[in-house]
Order: C-alpha cells, then sequence, then structure tokens
C-alpha cells in the first residue's frame, strides 16, 4: 500500500522558515518524481516545486524561486521542502504526490498517481 505523509507544517511569522517533509512507504522511491503542490481556500491547486526521480533536477514555480528548495534522500524515502523568507501569500494546505517516471518531473496535479493527506502552513504576524 502507497503511503504519503507530510510533516512540518505550522504557524511561522513572516520571514521565518519551515522544512516540510513527505515520508513514502509502499513505493520504491527510486522511480518516482515527487511533486509539491499547496492550496489556499478558495482557490486551485498549484504547483510548487518538485523533483526527478534522481534528485539532479528540480523545479521551483516563480513564486518561490529563490526561497525554496526541494531536496530528496532516496535511502531514507523521504523528500524535503526547505521553505525560507515566508510570506503571508504561502499560506495554503500544502500536498506531495508521487508520479512514476524517471524522466524529469511534471508540474500539473492531474499527472501524479499518490498523494498525501497534507499539512497547514500559516504565514501571520
Amino acid at each position: 500500500q502507497v503511503q504519503l505523509v507530510e510533516s512540518g507544517g505550522g504557524l511561522v511569522q513572516p520571514g521565518g522558515s519551515l522544512r516540510l517533509s513527505c515520508a513514502t512507504s509502499g513505493v520504491t522511491l527510486n522511480y518516482y518524481a515527487i511533486g509539491w503542490f499547496r492550496q489556499a481556500p478558495g482557490k486551485e491547486r498549484e504547483g510548487v516545486s518538485c523533483i526527478d526521480s534522481s534528485g539532479g533536477n528540480t523545479y521551483h514555480a516563480d513564486s518561490v524561486k529563490g526561497r525554496f528548495t526541494v531536496s530528496r534522500v532516496n535511502a531514507k524515502n523521504t523528500v524535503y521542502l526547505q521553505m525560507n523568507s515566508l510570506k503571508p501569500e504561502d499560506t495554503a494546505v500544502y500536498y506531495c504526490a508521487a508520479d512514476r517516471t524517471t524522466w524529469g518531473c511534471r508540474r500539473t496535479p492531474n499527472e501524479y498517481d499518490y498523494w498525501g493527506q497534507g499539512t497547514q502552513v500559516t504565514v501571520s504576524s
């Protein structure tokens, strides 16, 4: 059974940092690209970052480029999203998702096969 579990969300002040983790089980992570998505109330789910199966290629949306960094440790079955210089507009539920591909990473939610339950990130003073 495939499971993805996000953790590390919480309340942080503007300018602060959080590191999200996505722990996976039931998959051989080496064969999966991982994406991070977020959804704010009343808005569509949007792609934030993704990383290919080897960790050699990453993508970050323009809105987070230079502030967020995605990384992975396949031996630990875990993918991370380091979020720095957080802004109120980063407030959302953050999800990780797995896509069975070894060719890059894709940016749209419907390309992904498995999803976590999400973790809330709130940026507020």
